[in-house]
Formats: structure tokens, sequence, C-alpha cells
């Protein structure tokens, strides 16, 4: 399997907003309390991306072939003691603070467009 990074993301339950989404996703995934983060700023639009050929059927029980996706920029209050991945479904193996400048390339190349344009539009945020 090839190593990718990606940012916590997730699907929206029925009923869900987007932001409490954003917030559950990124419990869900990392462990962090969702009190230990303020809200900087959102992508006003939406953004999409499509999996390539060789990934639809093979991911998300084939039921999906790209993602609708609404950004978020959080502050974190919190300390590295505050992440825990070893959460009760867990879906990353490491994770590390990485300067923004750097994302774009360590994402899937999939994604390297759907990440420069979020980051483009945070920017202000970050």
């Amino acid at each position: 399997m090839v190593e990718a990074w990606q940012m916590p993301q997730g699907g929206i339950d029925p009923g869900e907003d987007p932001y409490e989404t954003a917030l559950r996703e990124l419990w869900e995934e990392t462990g962090v309390d969702p009190a230990l983060t303020s809200l900087l700023g959102t992508t006003p639009e939406w953004h999409y991306y499509d999996l390539p050929d060789e990934l639809i059927g093979r991911i998300w029980k084939g039921r999906y072939a790209g993602q609708r996706q609404k950004w978020y920029a959080l502050r974190f209050h919190g300390t590295d003691a505050d992440v825990n991945i070893a959460t009760e479904h867990p879906e990353f193996r490491h994770w590390r603070w990485s300067p923004v400048d750097t994302l774009v390339e360590m994402a899937a190349p999939f994604k390297r467009e759907l990440y420069a344009d979020v980051i483009g539009v945070l920017s202000p945020y970050l």
C-alpha cells in the first residue's frame, strides 16, 4: 500500500452541520477534544476531488468516486499530549506538525490540487 498523508476529514451524517462534522471527525481521528479548538475561518465554497480510476471501487466499499468537502481552519489550544491517534477505530499510523508550505507535496497526488486550493483560500487564517 502506498503511504499517503491527509488532514482529518470524513462524511457528514444525516442532519449534521458541516462544522459539527469537522469537530466530530477531528475527535474520532485524532482524539483532540473540540473544546481545545477555536474556529478561525472556513472555505465559503465546497471543494471537490475525484478518485483516480485505479481506486474507484476499491476504497469506501466501492460506494463513492470522489468527495465534496467543506474545510475549516481551527486554532489548537492544547498540547501534543492532547493528540491521541490510538482511537477506537484508528485511521492514522502517525501524526506530526508540519509547516503549511509542505502540506501539498505531502498529500496523495490526486488530492494535491484540492489541498492547494483549500490552503490558498484559508491562507489568511494560517
